[in-house]
């Protein structure tokens, strides 16, 4: 009997990877991805049968692993960062809907929000909402609705995919709607190539934040009304100042 592990691999590097991720890989005789996170583990394991393809082949590569596995195969899908979080682990599981016979494991892995947060200080720390900006499946009418109800909610904001090659300019589109509800000075980081080389993270402005250069492998974050700049860090504080604790 075969069995389908959906891994999380963390933003990129080894050290994000976490045990039960590398434990699911180890196991498996097939490791499915797309072309960029089956470079990221490449050389970790030469051993085994790895299966690349590129973007808008998710349909296809994920039939075949469910396929494989159907074979009695032990297989991996490995996705960047979370598997459930705008990954595969859905997906996944729409395909294995009528063969509800094989074993299906979801490995979870650190999301690109907590991973980017991290390298810029503790944004997160109180109520926030992830915002895709990719129209490949959702249209942009849908994120811009999304993006009001956040703002106009008072949530931190985190975008995933703010640009690519074919849709360079919704980063700066999305900063224009939130710049309808939020001040302009409202503090925004970026982390780009989390845990991989070239990482780098930097703040800016919400009124800054239409020029800022990003890409597929680029995080945003947009503060909320109490997020601040604590030695070039992004805090928003929980609220233990109110109980008198600080």
């Amino acid at each position: 009997m075969g069995k389908l592990y959906i891994v999380g691999l963390g933003p990129g590097g080894a050290l994000d990877t976490t045990p039960r991720a590398e434990a699911a890989l180890r196991e498996s005789g097939v490791i499915v991805g797309y072309t960029a996170y089956i470079d990221l583990i490449r050389e970790r394991f030469p051993e085994k049968e790895l299966v690349a393809s590129g973007m808008t082949t998710e349909v296809a590569r994920c039939r075949l692993a469910v396929d494989r596995a159907l074979e009695g195969r032990t297989v991996s899908v490995v996705c960047s960062g979370d598997a459930g979080v705008y990954g595969m682990a859905g997906l996944i599981l729409q395909l294995c809907a009528p063969c509800p016979w094989l074993e299906v494991e979801i490995i979870p892995g650190v999301t690109a929000a907590t991973a980017g947060a991290a390298l810029l200080g503790a944004p997160l720390g109180n109520d926030f909402a992830a915002v895709s900006l990719s129209t490949a499946l959702t249209p942009w009418e849908t994120i811009e609705r999304r993006l009001r109800a956040a703002a106009g909610g008072d949530f931190v904001l985190c975008l995933y995919n703010p640009a690519s090659r074919s849709r360079p300019d919704t980063l700066r589109r999305a900063a224009e709607v939130l710049l309808e509800l939020l001040p302009p000075e409202t503090p925004c980081g970026l982390a780009r190539n989390v845990s991989r080389e070239g990482e780098e993270s930097w703040l800016c402005t919400l009124g800054e934040l239409p020029g800022q250069r990003a890409d597929m492998f680029t995080t945003v974050l947009v503060g909320n009304s109490r997020t601040q700049v604590i030695h070039g860090r992004l805090v928003t504080p929980r609220g233990y100042e109110k109980k008198g604790a600080l």
